[in-house]
């Protein structure tokens, strides 16, 4: 049995244009749901079903092969040669017939499988977008809109977009800026961490904590950064509540704290602005251990740095008036420093210094 249908192909066709997904792909899928469910319908001839079908002609067509005997045993698969008269020409015990099934039993089975396959085809494609759209997007910041808040467990969703992809992303209690007041309607940036396949289709991983998030949005708001003249070369940061960078210039004409600061300090404070308040300490990265450190204590003055000769350790000393501000409030100030410069810090008064 032939069952033509162009209405069905040129369906697969509309689908291929408008979902890019390929037709071949579809109607293999189809063959293989045809096959699952006529296995089910004539379990005795499963191994004798086949599922053919043909875009170029526009049909699709199931069979079963039987085999022509003398006597039959199993009629799923067998039949005599008077039987076979009716399926082949002159048939001889041995040969091997094509029996079609029942066209209207296969056209039931046949629209029911295609349309499942073709549902979740459609659904495994969108995802297949929308994962490869965010993957392009790790480590990358894009805007969002909260929709909804979890109460209980501090949770946000936020509807993020690329192009033309859409998805829902959650914002974990643990990546939220801490005290960051946020309701739903907000807009706010998000910095992509990662992107993983799930059973529920794509999970896009952000983050408003992480240092990353700073960064791009001194691309954003830094020309200077965002051609390649100044170069951000650390960040240490603890968010909502402070963050030291680290900059550099390749063009000895350019400031490079100037430039992020920008004028007036408008640069700097629309990011802050963006951060909810969060204090960004922007300080000059020298290849001078001693002068990094030095510069990463800001806003502290500091006196010397003595580097040690093995491991990445030093001493500093500061004047005693300056010591609780090198320090910082909780240790945040020495804290920062040393992950940014990747240095251990001891801090000692002058008063004390040997």
């Amino acid at each position: 049995m032939n069952f033509v249908n162009a209405e069905f192909f040129d369906a697969i066709k509309d689908i291929e244009k408008e979902k890019n997904i390929p037709s071949a792909y579809m109607l293999d899928r189809i063959e293989q749901a045809l096959q699952a469910a006529m296995k089910k319908d004539y379990p005795d001839a499963s191994e004798a079903i086949v599922v053919d079908i043909s875009e170029e002609k526009k049909t699709i067509r199931v069979y079963i092969k039987k085999t022509v005997v003398e006597e039959i045993e199993n009629p799923a698969v067998e039949l005599t040669v008077e039987q076979a008269k009716k399926y082949a020409k002159a048939p001889a015990v041995g040969d091997i017939v094509q029996v079609d099934v029942e066209t209207k039993r296969f056209g039931r089975i046949a629209a029911q499988a295609a349309k499942q396959v073709i549902i979740q085809g459609i659904r495994e494609a969108e995802r297949g977008m929308v994962y490869d759209e965010f993957t392009s997007k790790e480590n990358e910041m894009l805007t969002g809109v909260v929709s909804h808040i979890d109460q209980r467990t501090g949770n946000v969703s936020i509807r993020i977009s690329s192009n033309s992809e859409i998805t829902e992303a959650v914002l974990l209690a643990g990546e939220r800026v801490r005290d960051e007041v946020l309701r739903e309607g907000d807009r706010l940036k998000v910095y992509v961490v990662d992107v993983r396949r799930s059973a529920r289709g794509p999970q896009v991983m952000i983050s408003r904590t992480h240092p990353g998030l700073v960064k791009r949005l001194f691309e954003l708001e830094v020309p200077e950064i965002f051609d390649g003249t100044v170069e951000i070369k650390g960040i240490a940061r603890e968010a909502g509540s402070r963050t030291k960078m680290a900059v550099w210039s390749n063009d000895e004409s350019v400031d490079p704290i100037g430039a992020c600061v920008g004028p007036k300090g408008a640069r700097v404070s629309s990011i802050v602005n963006e951060l909810r308040g969060e204090r960004i300490d922007i300080v000059k990265y020298s290849e001078d251990p001693a002068e990094y450190i030095a510069a990463a204590l800001a806003p502290s003055e500091v006196i010397t740095v003595a580097v040690a000769d093995e491991g990445k350790s030093c001493t500093v000393i500061v004047p005693d008036s300056q010591l609780s501000l090198a320090i910082g409030k909780e240790g945040q100030n020495a804290r920062l420093a040393a992950r940014l410069t990747g240095y251990k810090i001891d801090i000692k008064p002058l008063s004390q210094a040997t």
